[in-house]
């Protein structure tokens, strides 16, 4: 049960998106037990986003939530590839590109919680 919801600084046309979506449901099986099945993804483009205090180059900010326990060396992988992912796509500088995780022991689905 992940989910990865980005805001970015710049506009991201359809076919961005696509790929963007498509490469972080490969992305997100470098987590072991994840996988793009039970991937949940969201965009939101133009964000006003500051950066030390300037917003003159592309930003991103990218939340990870993942079902269950943190995994410190699989979201450092993670983060390597979601780094690489919005450089490729978007041309976001990796050192313009904050990514956050939170591991959550209660998640709901189905009109259930797991």
């Amino acid at each position: 049960m992940p989910y990865i919801g980005s805001k970015v600084s710049v506009k991201i046309t359809p076919e961005q998106e696509n790929e963007l979506k498509t490469r972080l449901g490969q992305a997100i099986a470098l987590i072991p037990g994840k996988s793009e099945q039970w991937l949940m993804t969201g965009f939101e483009d133009n964000y006003h986003l500051y950066f030390r205090g300037d917003n003159s180059s592309p930003i991103a900010f990218i939340e990870v939530k993942v079902f269950g326990r943190e995994n410190p060396e699989a979201f450092n992988n993670l983060t390597g590839e979601i780094t690489k992912i919005f450089n490729e796509v978007l041309s976001i500088a990796p050192d313009h590109i904050y990514v956050k995780y939170e591991a959550v022991a209660n998640w709901g689905w189905n009109g259930a919680n797991l």
